[in-house]
């Protein structure tokens, strides 16, 4: 069982096994959110961060960087850290809500989303499996949904409770994804 687990080569190694866990908690913190039940999607949600956080070092550590591990902590990023709280602030703010802040509501999601892709795409194209640069370039993806999420608890306590505002904190979020700001790697 130990060969397989740090088997460099194996897309199923103890490292990639923490990625897929960053996604299945992602998908299920989805499911909850089209059921409304968003403290459980919440917490599905930051599991899954939480794994992400273990997956990058066990690869550093147990030697089990690849290119393969790269672009499966990609894909999960964009799920946990893109897709879920995009989708958390539409059902939990703006599903229901008037028509026309629906669609406006919709389309700075949908930019946030893009942005966020984006920036992954950039990271992936300019980063080498197993190095792990000083900075990061741009917001990374799981500070910009912290951002998101404390955006969510501001509406959720009554703290921010104008839409075009917590709108343009999205919109400057997503921006910041792909900016020069310099963000020093934990």
């Amino acid at each position: 069982m130990r060969n397989f687990l740090y088997n460099k080569e194996s897309h199923f190694n103890l490292a990639n096994l923490f990625t897929f866990g960053n996604i299945s908690f992602g998908l299920v913190a989805i499911f909850f959110i089209t059921h409304s039940l968003f403290f459980w999607a919440a917490l599905f949600a930051w599991l899954g961060g939480a794994f992400d956080i273990f997956d990058g070092k066990i690869a550093r550590k147990q030697n089990l960087s690849t290119e393969f591990g790269v672009q499966l902590d990609s894909f999960a990023d964009s799920l946990s850290f893109v897709l879920v709280p995009v989708m958390f602030i539409y059902f939990a703010i703006f599903d229901k809500a008037e028509w026309y802040l629906e669609l406006i509501a919709g389309m700075a999601l949908i930019y946030y989303y893009i942005c966020g892709i984006r920036r992954l795409i950039i990271f992936n194209i300019n980063s080498d499996a197993g190095k792990v640069s000083k900075f990061f370039v741009g917001v990374p993806t799981p500070l910009g949904a912290i951002l998101l999420w404390i955006y969510y608890l501001l509406w959720y306590f009554s703290l921010l409770t104008n839409p075009a505002i917590l709108l343009l904190l999205i919109i400057i979020t997503g921006f910041l994804l792909n900016s020069k700001v310099k963000i020093p790697h934990p």
